[in-house]
């Protein structure tokens, strides 16, 4: 059962070839047997997944269920779980309990078989998943390096097999860089494609909710399940919701790609650049039309982004004070109070993003720094436009790199900010990105993303997975 994807899976359990309550076990039993390698896992809900199961094969007997019930899924712990304990991989939420479920989850109803909360760095700050509170992720193709990051713990448990797949989150990179370094596929859908009611918030311009799935088409029924307009969220889009699996084997003949030249220059590993060029002339082979695309302002996109994001991290986690939930510290006087549990309940990323963002908020350097980075971001949409305007898909790298050594990037901020030079782009223009494993370098998973413009997943779904089909590397569930 482990080899199948998610979407064999659910048509199995629709076929009643296996029930819904024997894949949970499974699942539980996979989580059992690996999480000590990996900590993929913040909280295991074993009996919530079979509770939920059990009432899913019911259903099925009584009424039919939808396309994607039925599979375990991991979700990360940003996401909020009514009844589960939700903490964004910090001390300062460690005992949060949400009384509601996040919108992205409304279309599983009440039987969302969850087989637990995904490990992630602290408030979605990090690429590597060693900015928990509660420890790091280990990557499943070899435990003494990270698997990528926020969504390391999501990853992780799908390379593992711990869950057919999972729900990540996106704001500069957090789905597909660890979908890429743990040999996986992720999606970040275009901004407003899918609610972030209920996503605890990191960055409110940026943040998106993604599937990180074994394959393409796992990817696309998850999307089916998430995508939509809620009237709770202001931001998603009043848009009706395509059928993402009807196009998804057209194929490449005849699709403009373009290859992104800014993100295969020298700050990208010759393994990597390998890895996507073979991609690439894989592609053309099968019929695309290939050439160079640019995007001039993509060298600058990683500066404005850690000046956005920060901005924006400054206003969303001032909520987290002591007053209304989370932790709270003992103190002489409310101003107090907030310094120590602040002081206490965030990690040394959420302090450093938090003062970075304040300091660029700050009265007279607002214009010096947010405002330039504003422009830039403005920049770079156009960039997007006017490359899409040649091309119908854009490809890269996804990471700089493989999977790095747990450690090795710790102690140099700057060094780990750089992981995310390749997926920071798409994050500023709000287009979906998705990263498809296309082979080994090193021995280690390397991820080709593709770009496409706002609201064109179905054309984006279709271009990955024929990069997919000529690709390298076959998935296997890990260690």
């Amino acid at each position: 059962m482990l080899e199948l994807t998610a979407s064999a899976l659910a048509q199995k359990i629709r076929d009643r070839e296996i029930s819904a309550r024997e894949a949970a076990e499974t699942a539980n039993h996979r989580v059992e047997e690996v999480e000590y390698r990996v900590n993929a896992f913040l909280t295991p809900t074993p009996y919530v997944a079979l509770e939920r199961a059990g009432r899913i094969d019911e259903r099925l007997q009584n009424e039919g269920i939808q396309p994607w019930e039925g599979v375990p899924i991991a979700i990360k712990d940003v996401l909020s779980t009514r009844g589960v304990r939700t903490t964004c991989g910090s001390k300062i939420l460690e005992d949060f309990t949400p009384i509601y479920d996040a919108s992205a989850l409304v279309n599983f109803g009440e039987d969302l078989v969850m087989v637990g909360k995904a490990n992630m760095d602290e408030f979605a700050m990090g690429s590597s998943t060693e900015n928990s509170a509660y420890g790091p992720t280990r990557n499943p193709w070899d435990p003494d390096r990270v698997p990528g990051g926020s969504s390391g713990g999501s990853a992780a448990a799908v390379a593992a097999g711990e869950g057919w797949w999972a729900l990540g989150t996106d704001t500069g990179g957090s789905v597909r860089q660890p979908a890429a370094l743990c040999g996986i596929v992720g999606l970040k859908p275009t901004y407003g494609r899918v609610s972030r009611y209920g996503l605890i918030a990191f960055g409110s311009s940026l943040d998106c909710i993604g599937p990180m799935t074994r394959d393409v088409r796992d990817a696309a029924l998850l999307l089916q399940a998430i995508a939509g307009h809620d009237p709770l969220d202001s931001t998603t889009a009043n848009a009706e919701v395509p059928d993402y699996l009807a196009d998804l084997e057209g194929g490449v003949s005849g699709l403009r790609v373009g290859v992104v030249k800014e993100l295969m220059d020298e700050r990208i590993d010759a393994g990597v650049r390998e890895v996507v060029e073979r991609v690439v002339g894989e592609l053309e082979a099968a019929g695309a039309e290939v050439g160079e695309a640019s995007l001039p302002h993509a060298y600058y996109a990683l500066e404005a982004y850690y000046i956005i994001a920060p901005a924006e991290i400054s206003s969303n986690l001032a909520r987290f004070d002591g007053v209304r939930y989370g932790l709270r510290e003992p103190a002489d006087g409310v101003h107090e109070m907030y310094r120590e549990t602040r002081e206490k309940g965030f990690g040394d990323e959420a302090k450093r993003r938090i003062m970075l963002g304040t300091y660029a908020l700050s009265s007279g350097y607002y214009d010096a720094y947010y405002a330039q980075a504003q422009k830039v971001r403005t920049r770079m949409i156009g960039d997007f436009r006017e490359a899409l305007s040649s091309y119908d898909v854009l490809i890269s790298p996804t990471s700089p790199s493989v999977a790095f050594e747990i450690g090795a990037k710790t102690d140099d901020p700057l060094a780990m900010y750089l992981q995310d030079i390749c997926a920071v782009p798409a994050s500023l223009a709000g287009i979906p990105a998705i990263s498809v494993p296309g082979g080994l370098s090193e021995g280690l998973p390397v991820g080709v993303q593709l770009m496409s413009d706002h609201f064109t997943e179905p054309l984006l779904l279709r271009a990955a997975r024929a990069a997919e089909e000529v690709a390298d590397f076959e998935f296997s569930p890990r260690p």
